[in-house]
């Protein structure tokens, strides 16, 4: 069965990086998409950024273009969220999902999801 695991949240100051890892396992290779979404509290679960396992292609959200960048090592089943000039509206739980097509920006086309990293921004 896939697994996936989030890690590299955390708290940062305004202005300042990160970068989110999403480990992979179990993996089926009908997964061609991955994904990161966010949730605020209070707010619903919007799509980040999207990438394909097999060509590498991406997508991504208008709100984090140039500032977030998404890729994937194929060789280690995993995949990360650069994230880049943080501010405090990135401030949320961040999700890693798996889908069968790419690209996919609603959560119900995604069947298995991370368990969430904390990622807070302060100003």
């Amino acid at each position: 069965q896939e697994k996936l695991v989030e890690s590299g949240g955390g708290l940062v100051q305004a202005g300042d990086s990160l970068r989110l890892t999403c480990a992979a396992s179990g993996r089926t290779f009908s997964s061609n998409a991955m994904a990161w979404f966010r949730q605020a509290p209070g707010k619903e679960r919007d799509f980040v950024a999207a990438i394909s396992w097999s060509s590498g292609s991406t997508y991504q959200a208008d709100s984090v273009k140039g500032r977030f960048t998404i890729s994937r090592d194929n060789t280690k089943n995993t995949m990360y969220l650069q994230m880049n000039s943080l501010n405090s509206e990135d401030t949320a739980i961040y999700y890693c999902a798996a889908a069968l097509r790419f690209p996919v920006t609603r959560p119900q086309n995604y069947h298995t999801w991370g368990q969430g990293t904390q990622v807070t921004v302060s100003s």
